[in-house]
């Protein structure tokens, strides 16, 4: 007999498919339940073969086929798919967080709570923090006095 997906079951996969790293508490707090149901729940989904994996969703167009690292004497896994192959040393195309433009080079990082944030220049960089300074303190617990 099919087991029937009441809503707390089609929530939780919504969930999953939009960022499958949540964790519970996080999963809970969406949907309004408890982290231990949510738990129970995955769990279920797990055993009786609905969830196979939580992967990731990779962007191919990112990536970049040359690399300036060479590897020699190092035995390197490769994943192929897409037609791309996945080696240790591949380079990751990065845009800027702010002007969206290409970043050549060494990025200029921003980093607060559990992000990071990459920029073409440090001109971008400071206008970014200045643009998104409540949301940056607010995300870090560094609530400005009053």
């Amino acid at each position: 007999m099919p087991l029937k997906l009441d809503d707390i079951d089609y929530a939780i996969l919504e969930s999953l498919n939009k960022d499958g790293r949540k964790s519970f508490r996080q999963i809970s707090r969406e949907i309004k339940v408890s982290a231990p149901t949510v738990k129970a729940r995955y769990e279920r989904l797990v055993n009786i073969g609905l969830i196979k994996a939580i992967l990731p969703i990779i962007d191919f167009g990112k990536l970049e086929n040359k690399t300036s690292i060479k590897l020699d004497n190092i035995r390197s896994k490769t994943i192929k798919n897409h037609g791309v192959k996945i080696t240790k040393g591949l380079l990751v195309k990065l845009s800027c967080d702010y002007c969206e433009g290409p970043v050549q080079g060494k990025p200029s990082i921003l980093k607060f709570a559990n992000f990071e944030r990459f920029f073409c220049c440090t001109s971008c960089r400071g206008l970014y923090k200045e643009k998104y300074k409540g949301r940056i303190e607010k995300l870090s617990g560094k609530i400005p006095p009053i």
